[in-house]
């Protein structure tokens, strides 16, 4: 009988799409929480001052929520191993102006994606 390693999966991901902001200033909060722990990151996201910190808080929080319900982790063992800003589409529209002008109006979105990482695990397994 050949009994076979099965190397445990220690990363939960949580992916935001399309959300209204640029991707330079939501970059410049997950700049301040890269590879910090998973509390330490929701303090942080509380008191920093920016209007990105509240998607982003909802995708640290959703991928601790799908650590611990699908993979059954403890949440004080997480961190954030990796958290990248993407650009997304640009939303055009056109604004009347005077003399029968049109202005153009570019909305940016960004995709934020958020991975989480169980230490304890991946010091056991690796």
């Amino acid at each position: 009988m050949i009994f076979e390693n099965k190397k445990r999966n220690t990363q939960v991901y949580a992916l935001g799409q399309h959300i209204c902001m640029s991707a330079h200033k939501a970059r410049k909060v997950i700049d301040q929480i890269r590879g910090r722990s998973y509390e330490e990151t929701l303090m942080i996201l509380e008191l920093m001052p920016y209007r990105a910190c509240y998607p982003i808080f909802k995708l640290v929080y959703s991928a601790a929520a799908n650590a611990s319900h699908n993979n059954g982790f403890n949440k004080g063992d997480l961190i954030i191993s990796q958290a990248e800003v993407n650009e997304g589409t640009t939303v055009k529209k056109l604004k009347p102006r005077a003399r029968g002008r049109g202005y153009p109006i570019k909305r940016t979105t960004c995709h934020i994606t958020i991975v989480l990482k169980n230490i304890y695990l991946a010091e056991k397994y690796d």
